[in-house]
This record gives structure tokens, sequence and C-alpha cells, in this order.
């Protein structure tokens, strides 16, 4: 009875969710985008060389995959609710630590604290499977994309907060370039209070319980990372997804982070860089909805496919740009629309393919290997923009594409009718 009773609720209860994770969504992604917009340019103030600056983004994307796993084995053992407090807690600790880096002009306490910050997005990726958890399957996408929407309004006010961020600090010995990371820090410390207070009952637990899900040792087991890996193993499917979410992400942060610098080289400001930023932002979120609902309606291999179209064309523009400000700022907001038609489609094609009690380890597993895999990009698109230019960098971007499209291709030939 009491089973029923939670079922009739559930429409009510995803509602409320969803509420939840969407306004966390909007302060986290405000939280990321303040920060991220001057990251590369105030990595290299402090270490004094571009070629290092690339290892901005590289120590932002090492957060979330040093995080990922000890973060699914949290969720997975205590639901969703305090593994999004803690990766918001340790992004506003990190966010200090790079202020305090700056100030005593340490850029190996600089990358520290990147990587701290970086967990802040750990909680944005997060949330995305929060909000499939009860979700019905035939809408896992549209539920993921709303919940990525919803970074939009945060995310694109916060390149444009930078400049203001940075006024704030002055006359306390602060560069005006680590200004926005002592705003990013409150409004991480907002979003935890708010996940932490309003987020119940957890939706991973609420999914278990309506499912009938067991307890015990046994239930732990198949929650297990051990777990996690033989369900993707066992699934072609799976790994696809895997692939299409770190490749996605790997070309647009190889790419984007590296986009303020070359803009720079080009006599642009750093208002100009910020409102490119935003467009990039505008496309990774504004119309995942579309995404979402796309993926839904047309399958997930058919989206994949979008997102190796977009991202490809988005190097092309990008790296062919040269001075031109506009054509970069077009190449950056179709690379936003690429990442979307990836992480969305890949992130639903996940949760469809393995057992929902293994789901939160994959999920974990994916944001390790994503993260893992765009810090390295991070790292050499540095070295590759120093060495060669940034039209060369987005070359290697679309390389990246390859296996994403193979196996796509290789998943729709195996589901055609005989």
């Amino acid at each position: 009875m009491a089973a029923s009773a939670e079922a009739a609720a559930l429409p009510a209860l995803r509602r409320r969710i969803q509420a939840v994770l969407i306004a966390s969504q909007i302060l986290g992604g405000l939280g990321i985008a303040i920060g991220i917009a001057l990251a590369a340019v105030l990595a290299k103030d402090v270490s004094g060389t571009e070629a290092l600056s690339g290892l901005a983004s590289t120590a932002s994307v090492a957060g979330p995959a040093l995080l990922a796993m000890p973060l699914a084995s949290l969720m997975g053992s205590r639901g969703r609710r305090p593994g999004l407090v803690l990766a918001y807690l340790v992004g506003a600790l990190g966010a200090g630590i790079v202020v305090l880096g700056a100030v005593v002009d340490s850029f190996p306490l600089l990358l520290a604290g990147l990587v701290g910050f970086g967990a802040g997005s750990s909680a944005n990726l997060a949330a995305r499977f929060a909000a499939a958890d009860l979700a019905e399957p035939d809408r896992r996408g549209r539920a993921i994309s709303t919940v990525v929407w919803a970074t939009t309004i945060g995310a694109v006010l916060g390149p444009n907060v930078a400049a203001p961020a940075g006024e704030s600090v002055a006359g306390l010995g602060i560069p005006a370039a680590a200004g926005p990371f002592v705003w990013a820090a409150g409004v991480f410390v907002v979003a935890a209070v708010m996940v932490a207070l309003l987020l119940r009952p957890d939706p991973l637990l609420t999914a278990r319980a309506l499912s009938g899900a067991e307890e015990g040792a046994a239930a732990a087991e198949g929650r297990s990372l051990k777990a996690g890996m033989r369900a993707v193993r066992e699934s072609s499917r799976a790994r696809l997804a895997l692939v299409t979410v770190a490749a996605s992400h790997t070309a647009m942060v190889s790419i984007m982070s590296m986009t303020p610098v070359a803009l720079s080289h080009h006599g642009a400001g750093i208002q100009l860089i910020g409102l490119v930023i935003s467009g990039h932002i505008a496309g990774m979120y504004a119309f995942s909805p579309v995404m979402g609902w796309l993926s839904d309606r047309l399958g997930r291999l058919a989206v994949i496919g979008l997102a190796v179209g977009l991202l490809s064309f988005a190097a092309l523009l990008a790296g062919t740009a040269g001075p031109s400000h506009g054509q970069t700022a077009a190449g950056l907001f179709v690379l936003g629309l690429g990442w979307s038609a990836g992480l969305v489609s890949g992130s639903a094609l996940l949760t469809d393919s393995v057992p929902q009690e293994a789901r939160a380890a994959v999920q974990g597993l994916s944001d390790f290997i994503m993260n893992s895999a765009a810090g390295v990009g991070g790292l050499t698109a540095g070295l590759i923009v120093a060495r060669a230019g940034y039209g060369w960098l987005n070359l290697v971007g679309a390389c990246l594409l390859l296996p994403m499209a193979a196996l796509a291709v290789r998943g729709a030939v195996r589901r055609r009718p005989a």
C-alpha cells in the first residue's frame, strides 16, 4: 500500500525534485562560468607563459575526474543529495584557494585551487543523472536536458559579470582576474545549502524504493564499481554512450579552453572574450531541451550523429576564423550545440543501457572518463597552440570524433532490420 501511495504521488514528486535541481543548476552554472571565463588568462598571468595556460583547463577538469568515483560511491550508498552537497562545497573551497594562489603569485597553488574549483562542475554534471532517476524511460532525454538547460541562465550571465567581479576586489590586493573566483565561492555555498535543505526525498533512493530494489550485502555488491564496469562490458550501447560523452566533452573543452588566448592574439579584450564564451555556453545549454526531445523522438543514435556533425563543423569554423572574431564566435556557438547533443544523447543512452542497480556506478565511471580525457585534452591544447597554432588544435579536436562516429555507425547497422 505504501508503494502504491508513493507511485501515485510520483508526478508531483518529479516536478518538485526537478524544480530544486533547476534552481541549483542556475547557481552552479553561474559559479562555474564566472571563474572559467578567465581561468586561462589568470593561469597565463601567474605562470608568465602561454604554453602553461592550458593547464588551467586541465586542472579544472581534473577535479571532476578525481571526485567522480568517490562521488559515485557516496551517491550509490547514500543518495544524490550528500554527493551534490559535497561537490559544491569542494568547489567553493577550491575557488578560495585559486584566489590565494593569485594573491601570492603561486602557480602550483593556483592549479591546486582549480582542481577543487572544478568539483563544482561535478555537481552540475551529476544533477543530470539525478533528473533521470525518476523519469519515465521514454522521457529520460527530456528530463536530462531540462536540468542541463537550467544551467543556461547562470552560465550565460557568468562571463558577463566577470568584469564587475574583478572590479569588486579592487583595493583588496586581489588581482582583477581572480575576482570572479571570490564570487564563485559564495555562489557554490548557496547552491550547497539549497540542495541540502530542499532535495528531499532523495531521487535515487526513491527510485530504488519504487523499483523494489533490495538492500544488504548483495545489493551493495551490485552497485559497486566492479559491477558497473561489468555492466558496461556487457552492453555495446553503454560503450557507445561512454565514448560519445567523453569525445564530445574532450573536443569541446580542448577548443574552448584556448579560444580566449586565440582571441587575445587578435586584439580581443576581456569584454569581447566574455561575450564569445557566453555565446558558446548558450549553445551548450540553451538548446538542450531540443536535443532531449530529438533524443526521445528520433532515438539516441540519430542525435549522436548530429553531435558528430555539429562538432566537426564547429572545428572548421573556429579553426579557419583567423582574425574574424565573428566567425570564431559562430564556431564556439556551434561547438556548444554539438556538446549538448553529445552529452544529452550519450547520458540518456547510458542510463537506458545498464540495470538500475548499476547506474550510479556506471554514471560515475562515465564522468571519470569524460573528465580525465578532457584533462588530457586541455593540457595538450596549450602545447598545440603554442607550437602549431589554434587552427591545428581544431583539426585535432575534429579527429577525436572519429571513434564516436565509427561506433555510432556500427550501432545503427546492427539495429537495422535484416
